[in-house]
């Protein structure tokens, strides 16, 4: 049985009806090297581990949550109206009950909501998400003002380890000169990145300013907590944790 213990509860002043979780790599079935909640079915763990993890989240949601294939792309859906698993990057819903989810090993998990409580929304940006504007494509999805939203950053690789070539930091300085800011250098032409801080920025260019979560008030790294999280970069072949939002 998954504890709530070896789940994280965001820690931001959503209204009551809006509720989100983010799991961890603990308290599943998978074997190593997906030990042990591993929720993706894409990475090559047995089908049948993913399933009986995917049925363990079935006593915190609602409903079956809406899977994405994600593409590392922009788009957006409306988790309200899909059945199947589509290519896309973020989801959003305006009803009850329909519960959005992102899954990532490195890559950024962000939660939405707005004040009202009426939209949630989840997205996930790996770092060209991140820089091709996956961030505002969700919020314009959303169609509410960005000042009534609030988001929560979850488990990262963090800016000690985000190890990128010049070329991204050049493109991430092509969308906003601030990031120039974000990146340090890590010898040999190489540059370490903050996640956290080029979807702070972005959040903020659009007109989001409550953001919460890691890099703000929770300390969260991947690639450093082999303990609590699942890391791509860290270990290749790994499993996928899960952040999911929705309206009760």
């Amino acid at each position: 049985m998954l504890s709530e213990a070896e789940l994280i509860i965001p820690r931001w002043p959503a209204p009551a009806n809006v509720r989100a979780i983010q799991t961890t790599r603990a308290g599943g079935v998978s074997v190593a090297p997906y030990d042990t909640l591993n929720l993706g079915m894409h990475v090559e763990d047995n089908p049948l581990n993913v399933a009986r993890n995917r049925q363990l989240l079935n006593v915190y949601v609602p409903t079956e949550p809406v899977w994405l294939n994600q593409v590392h792309g922009v788009t957006v859906i409306d988790a309200d109206a899909t059945s199947c698993v589509p290519d896309a990057d973020a989801a959003f819903s305006k009803s009850k009950g329909a519960v959005c989810a992102v899954m990532t090993a490195d890559c950024l998990p962000l939660l939405f909501c707005n004040h009202e409580g009426t939209v949630v929304a989840a997205t996930h940006a790996g770092w060209r998400g991140l820089c091709d504007g996956v961030i505002e494509a969700t919020i314009d999805a959303m169609q509410v003002p960005p000042d009534s939203l609030m988001a929560w950053l979850g488990p990262a690789i963090g800016p000690q380890a985000f190890e990128v070539g010049e070329e991204v930091r050049r493109e991430f300085m092509t969308h906003q000169s601030e990031a120039k800011d974000v990146f340090v250098p890590a010898g040999d032409g190489k540059w370490l990145g903050n996640m956290y801080r080029l979807a702070q920025l972005r959040l903020g260019r659009k007109g989001v300013t409550e953001i919460y979560g890691g890099g703000i008030d929770q300390d969260f790294c991947t690639y450093t907590d082999a303990s609590r999280f699942f890391s791509f970069r860290r270990d290749g072949k790994t499993g996928r944790m899960a952040s999911l939002i929705w309206l009760e």
